[in-house]
């Protein structure tokens, strides 16, 4: 006996059957309100510290390096993370079309 389901139907439920976490409202707000809290007391210290423009300068650039490398750093591990998800999700269409096509009576 074929089964009805192909491949594609196969694939396009099991990637439809994403559980992925949706963030909330609240924790979206913190997370933010984290990032500027922390970028702006950096800033304020790296202004009111009493040394010389320049080596205020090199901080502030350190400081600016450091958070786009970070936002970088995350973008690829996130990435990185969802090409992982539709790889095992494609696998497991893969089993789940041979198992709905496997017949264990036939001869």
């Amino acid at each position: 006996m074929q089964s009805d389901r192909t491949f594609a139907s196969v694939l396009k439920a099991t990637i439809l059957n994403d559980n992925s976490t949706v963030h909330s409202n609240a924790w979206v707000g913190q997370v933010w309100a984290a990032f500027v809290i922390s970028t702006l007391g950096t800033t304020v210290g790296i202004l009111y510290l009493p040394v010389n423009v320049w080596m205020k300068s090199f901080l502030g650039m350190g400081l600016t390096f450091t958070v786009q490398s970070t936002i970088c750093l995350a973008k690829t591990t996130r990435d990185l993370h969802e090409a992982q998800k539709v790889t095992s999700r494609i696998d497991d269409a893969r089993v789940q079309k041979l198992l709905a096509e496997h017949d264990p009576f036939k001869d």
